[in-house]
């Protein structure tokens, strides 16, 4: 699928000259108070990690994304389009890819932006050892550098590759600078449009505008100030005073925002909250009693209780409309609590004779809804909290969970995640659907162009659909307040860009 070499807008990224901290720290609050445009985002998501690798492809990325740049990013269509690198090819094969960087780029430590850097990213992401991205990278076997150029071989047809190596999975570091992952985790050195100048772990991260990033003609935005949002009632006063002009709010904050006179907009995304069964362990192991679950779920409960009428209703793990979202699969459990009951009782069980703990991270109103609805159709459900929910979950260990997902750039990213062998969000590994991997494979040999490529993709979700282990609720939507200084921003799905923004009109 040649790319031409063209630009595109692009994503911010981040970048910290590290030697010079101690002087920019000294400068840099001059820097985002001598009356430049100045983003002060207040993030629910500040990340605890800087180091891409370690914080992986979780809802932190749209923060990081403040710091690297990866080799594509996504466009309004949810598109891969050129971000370092200014294009790439597949071989007639489809079994390797070559991306072409684009040329006299550096990161912020004055390394070269090159074949090598990426090979370096790439290898780190798959083989170091507290890497939360090597279950993303399985399709590719070996990365090789010339120059610009950086061939990626696979382990089989993966046209999906340029959707997955963008600032989710691959957002690159100076190899320099990676070289102790423990520094970079909180002292990030990327090839983006600023350039760390104080981090206070945690708490804030100050920046500026990076002047050699490659498109830096198109950043408007002189500093950012990115700090760890306090309790959320308290974001939309701290917006409505000036303290912040930038933040993502709650649903419920949703209102008194818009009262406050501030823009609220709602960013297109792939969030989607599920249930998820365990269908190694009784009582899932009766099909039944998962089919009762199904009927049991009234889905417009969670969106009119949890969403405030701005998130919606879904089976599926895709937005409807979302060139992934299968329309034959709609609908296809409603809810119907009698047929919970007769299914429960075909099964063997009486009222009372059903009992899970539903095990969560920490006290969640959706867990409380599953808890009445299920009540209703005579499954008794009693809520544990832990704190190391994720140690558990991600062993298979449980049986009972719920679970959200912000989604991948890649659609096929995202079926595998959920209903593959090995999927992570797949509570009942190695269970997975009949024909699912038939169903998967045949995604990866159709290049994105094609006009089949649709229909293919569709027919994944809805095998994928057929899992026992998961049970859709709704979707909740990446809602943000912004001061009415700050320009509209790109309707990228489930990424911020700030290409183009301005603040004050500067």
């Amino acid at each position: 699928m040649p790319v031409p070499a063209r630009r595109f807008r692009g994503t911010l990224a981040l970048a910290l000259a590290a030697a010079l901290t101690a002087v920019l720290t000294a400068c840099g609050g001059a820097a985002g108070s001598a009356g430049g445009a100045t983003l002060k985002w207040a993030s629910s998501y500040f990340p605890t990690h800087w180091d891409p690798v370690v914080s992986g492809s979780g809802a932190q990325f749209r923060e990081l994304a403040l710091v690297y740049a990866s080799l594509t990013r996504t466009d309004e269509q949810g598109r891969a389009v050129p971000d370092l690198a200014q294009g790439w090819e597949y071989n007639a094969a489809g079994d390797q890819v070559t991306f072409h960087v684009r040329p006299g780029l550096k990161f912020s430590d004055g390394e070269p932006v090159d074949g090598a850097a990426v090979k370096a990213a790439i290898d780190r992401a798959k083989n170091q050892k507290n890497s939360a991205l090597f279950g993303d990278l399985t399709s590719i076997e070996a990365v090789t550098a010339n120059g610009l150029d950086v061939v990626v071989r696979l382990t089989q047809v993966d046209h999906q590759i340029p959707q997955l190596l963008g600032e989710r999975v691959l957002q690159i570091a100076s190899p320099k600078a990676a070289a102790d992952p423990a520094k970079l985790d909180q002292n990030p050195v990327g090839a983006g449009p600023f350039v760390v100048t104080q981090l206070i772990p945690g708490t804030k991260v100050v920046l500026k505008k990076n002047p050699d990033y490659w498109d830096a003609k198109n950043i408007h935005i002189d500093s950012v100030e990115l700090t760890s949002a306090p309790d959320a009632s308290t974001v939309v006063s701290g917006l409505r005073t000036g303290v912040y002009n930038f933040a993502d709010i709650a649903p419920s904050q949703a209102d008194a925002a818009k009262k406050a006179g501030l823009d609220v907009f709602v960013l297109p995304g792939f969030n989607a909250s599920n249930i998820s069964l365990n269908i190694n362990k009784a009582p899932f192991t009766n099909d039944k009693v998962v089919d009762a679950v199904r009927y049991a779920v009234n889905r417009q409960e969670f969106v009119d209780k949890l969403t405030f009428g701005y998130g919606s209703a879904t089976d599926q793990p895709f937005p409807e409309g979302y060139v992934a979202y299968d329309p034959q699969s709609k609908n296809r459990y409603p809810y119907d609590p009698e047929k919970s009951r007769q299914l429960l009782a075909e099964a063997g069980y009486r009222p009372g004779d059903i009992k899970l703990d539903l095990v969560i991270d920490k006290a969640d109103p959706a867990a409380e809804i599953v808890q009445s609805q299920l009540a209703a159709v005579g499954i008794t459900v009693d809520i544990k909290v832990n704190k190391n929910w994720a140690t558990p979950f991600f062993a298979k260990d449980l049986t009972f969970s719920l679970y959200g997902t912000t989604g991948r750039d890649s659609a096929l990213q995202t079926l595998t995640a959920h209903f593959g062998p090995n999927g992570p969000l797949n509570l009942s590994t190695p269970y997975e659907p009949a024909g699912f991997e038939d169903a998967v494979a045949k995604v990866r040999q159709t290049p994105l162009d094609s006009p089949d490529y649709p229909s293919v993709l569709q027919a994944a979700t809805r095998v994928g659909l057929q899992s026992k282990a998961l049970v859709f609720t709704y979707s909740s939507p990446n809602l943000f307040a912004k001061s009415t200084a700050i320009s509209a921003l790109p309707r990228n799905p489930a990424h911020l860009d700030w290409t183009g923004v301005t603040i004050g009109g500067r």
